[in-house]
């Protein structure tokens, strides 16, 4: 049974309004340029005006939204890093040094880094407001031994995201980008898209952050005895969570199915953040009119994912990072759209002859 809030925004999402994208395509037909000529930016700003009702929509506002836990499953040798990485990763965050600040800061995105259940204590960066906290729990359990979590946790981190989200939008957001921060979150997240997509893990479990041929062997190993151990039902999404997933994982798909009721589009980052996608999907199918594949990642089950929701990425820049970073170059790009539509001369406004 999906509980009390998540039903409620579910049911809050509705299909994007198609009358607005064919007037929204009218307006970019009448512009200085022959039809169709900017490509997928004018696909970009019709979704846009589809998803806002709008045909000037606002775009000032932008936020990346980086959700951050730990897992289990590291002590199975998955990562090339530490776990403890996820908390000082964090850290890095709030000082301003990571790569999603700099790419934020070179987008004019506001970076919110959301607690998840990081293993460690962030409770002085959540009191000063550093940063927000949805905490579920310090890690999942180990997939490769049982459950990550109970399916009441599941629920919990699911409402967490779209929490983040309701606060994120009473301070303003116009556009919104999310990514994840989270040592071994590749091995929950192939493991929910093998899962879903119903596909073998060697066909979608990749390097993550740069594991060698024995350690990727072990990941896809470890992989295959999670599903086969905890047996995750891929038509029930809180299923699938609860027992392969992981708290950030489940707080990406609140905060899309958030986004989505409030009308807000959503840039999605790479494997993490479409595994999220992917979940929130499976809840409520609408939600793919919402999303934007900002790239495509290195990792092979992220297009693998990016098939079943619909999506074709917008770039393929070789990122496999997270934290956001290929999200909040999608923000540029949807900017780059809206403003095309919005900012252009028409025809008749710059005295330009049209075509014969």
């Amino acid at each position: 049974m999906i509980e009390g809030k998540l039903r409620e925004v579910i049911a809050g999402v509705a299909p994007v309004d198609r009358a607005y994208e064919a007037r929204a395509q009218a307006v970019l037909d009448n512009l200085t340029k022959p039809q169709g000529s900017l490509g997928r930016l004018e696909h970009l700003a019709r979704r846009v005006a589809g998803i806002t009702r709008s045909l000037c929509p606002p775009h000032e506002r932008k936020v990346v939204l980086t959700m951050a836990a730990d897992h289990g499953v590291v002590a199975e040798g998955v990562s090339a890093f530490p776990q403890e990485v996820t908390r000082q990763m964090v850290h890095n965050f709030v000082r301003g040094g990571a790569a999603i600040n700099v790419l934020a800061r070179h987008c004019g995105a506001r970076v919110v880094v959301v607690d998840m259940g990081v293993a460690g204590d962030l409770s002085d960066l959540a009191a000063s407001g550093a940063i927000v906290s949805k905490r579920v729990r310090g890690g999942t359990g180990n997939i490769a031994r049982g459950p990550a979590m109970s399916r009441d946790e599941a629920v919990q981190c699911v409402v967490g995201g779209i929490e983040a989200v309701e606060q994120v939008h009473r301070a303003g957001v116009d556009l919104l980008a999310v990514g994840d921060m989270g040592i071994g979150n590749t091995t929950p997240s192939s493991a929910i898209i093998a899962a879903i997509t119903r596909s073998e893990p060697q066909m979608v479990t990749g390097r993550g952050t740069g594991v060698d041929d024995e350690s990727l062997a072990r990941k896809v190993t470890v992989i295959e005895r999670a599903l086969r151990l905890n047996k995750p039902d891929p038509n029930d999404a809180l299923d699938v969570l609860s027992k392969v997933g992981g708290f950030e994982i489940g707080g990406l798909a609140g905060a899309i199915l958030c986004a989505s009721a409030k009308r807000v589009p959503v840039a999605i980052d790479g494997l993490i953040a479409t595994a999220g996608a992917l979940l929130a999907c499976t809840l409520c199918p609408t939600a793919r009119e919402y999303i934007f594949a900002s790239h495509r990642s290195q990792e092979p089950g992220h297009q693998v994912a990016l098939r079943h929701i619909g999506q074709e990425p917008l770039l393929d820049l070789g990122m496999r990072l997270g934290e956001g970073t290929g999200a909040v170059i999608g923000l540029f790009l949807i900017e780059a759209g809206i403003r095309i539509m919005t900012e252009m001369a028409s025809f008749s406004d710059a005295g330009v002859a049209e075509k014969l």
